[in-house]
């Protein structure tokens, strides 16, 4: 028996704590910044917070779908499992040289770059304040997770604690003491209209973005399969709740002209409403809002490293557990080292926030496709596995996920830069690597689980 037979994840997470994890790793990644891409693109308030509800309502859909998968095929796996069961080796194994490359890596900068950007306005750091702050950030949440799942989840908890009581707070200030600016006139959007709507869904859904993380925790959530739901449901409504009023708020105080001109959109409401001293205190939530993402998309991204060390002889250090601190060690500081790497790139870039969303979001919507492909593949070929939840209304449901996966990766394409297709030429990089997969008659070490 081998070292990677004998460590495996445990089941440490209750119900509280995937919440805290799913909600923390969503809210924070775009909140404070996209809003204004949005507002950029679209040309009245109804439209705003209509494509906010739709984005929810697409988040929801592919929760259900994940749902499924959770409490069907859980594993430390996530997605890597699923796609490898449903499409086979070689797309699972590309997947994991995109998500280790570009799409957990790439969130990981974009996120780094928010809290980058408010920490900043509270004291610069220099020219390349952001860059710094993006990589101190990165560095100290990987020693955290290094530290064991114990320290990681508790300092989830607070981080996400903290940031839902700060943004009840500022949704509070903003139509008790705010001014309205709800019936201002507004600029017409410079994008055309269906350009627009496509390029503000790719910001929407970025910022509803994570949810599908729950996948990675599906094997150290106790009772998986009663639970899996409850965590992705309860999380998507929270989110969706919180994003609307936050929207709102912006739209009360500040206003759609007033969204498309600012550069740090919740310090201006802040500023509106209580002054310089309320806009530091806000620059401090959002860095509360951007750490609490950060730590959660740390703890769930190194998991499917582990998987494929467990599943590419060549990678077999990536699939060692500690069981003693229950993390998967060399998968966090490989993860650390990539993303800060992308961090030094964004660093170079007029803007380090949108650079790492052009580079991560064709990439990423291609795979979710993928997945949803794999949904009905598994549904086909494996009738009789237990399934303890069933998404609603199939096959409705999932062909809604995959066509709405298919219209963002053609609109992150179509509507963004540079970014795009550097992030698309780092996948196609990969492809070499397929020829390092053990190759075997019994297939992966993660499909041959019993789950």
């Amino acid at each position: 028996m081998s070292m990677l037979d004998k460590t495996a994840p445990k089941a440490n997470l209750s119900v509280l704590d995937g919440v805290a994890m799913m909600v923390g790793i969503i809210v924070g990644i775009g909140i404070f910044k996209t809003p204004a891409l949005v507002a950029a693109n679209v040309t009245s308030d109804a439209a705003v917070l209509g494509l906010w509800m739709l984005g929810g309502a697409v988040t929801l859909v592919g929760a259900l779908v994940y749902a499924e998968f959770g409490s069907a095929y859980p594993s430390a796996g996530g997605e890597y499992h699923y796609l490898a069961r449903g499409l086979g080796r070689p797309v699972a194994i590309l997947f994991a040289w995109a998500r280790m490359t570009v799409i957990q890596t790439g969130a990981i900068a974009a996120v780094a770059f928010v809290f980058g950007d408010y920490a900043s306005q509270l004291l610069s750091l220099g020219p390349f304040s952001q860059a710094i702050y993006a990589a101190l950030a990165i560095g100290v949440l990987t020693l955290v997770n290094l530290a064991g799942v114990a320290p990681g989840k508790r300092t989830q908890i607070v981080f996400t604690g903290a940031t839902i009581l700060a943004i009840g707070l500022l949704v509070l200030i903003s139509f008790t003491v705010g001014g309205s600016a709800v019936g201002q006139a507004a600029a017409p959007p410079t994008a055309s209209s269906g350009g627009g709507w496509g390029l503000a869904m790719i910001f929407i859904l970025l910022t509803y973005g994570g949810w599908n993380e729950a996948a990675y925790l599906s094997a150290e959530l106790r009772d998986v399969r009663r639970n899996m739901v409850r965590v992705l449901v309860l999380s998507v409504v929270a989110v969706v709740t919180v994003y609307l009023l936050m929207n709102l708020a912006f739209l009360h105080v500040i206003g759609l002209e007033g969204l498309r001109a600012s550069e740090a959109i919740a310090a201006d409401l802040m500023r509106q409403t209580t002054g310089e001293a309320g806009a530091a205190l806000l620059s401090l939530i959002v860095c509360c809002a951007a750490l609490s993402t950060l730590n959660g998309t740390i703890f769930t991204g190194a998991r499917v490293y582990y998987a494929v060390g467990r599943d590419i002889l060549a990678a077999q250090a990536l699939g060692i557990w500690d069981p003693d601190r229950q993390r998967p060690s060399n998968a966090l500081l490989l993860q650390g080292m990539i993303a800060m790497a992308l961090v030094a790139f964004g660093a170079v870039t007029r803007n380090g926030f949108q650079a790492m969303v052009e580079y991560t979001a064709p990439v990423f919507w291609l795979f979710l496709f993928l997945v949803g492909v794999s949904f009905f593949r598994l549904r086909a070929r494996e009738p009789d596995h237990e399934r303890p939840f069933r998404v609603p209304l199939y096959p409705l449901t999932p062909a809604v996920f995959c066509l709405t996966c298919a219209y963002l990766f053609y609109s992150s394409i179509a509507y963004t830069g540079f970014g795009a297709l550097l992030g698309m030429v780092v996948l196609a990089a990969g492809l070499p690597l397929l020829m390092l997969a053990r190759r075997d008659e019994s297939g992966p070490v993660e499909s041959r689980e019993k789950v």
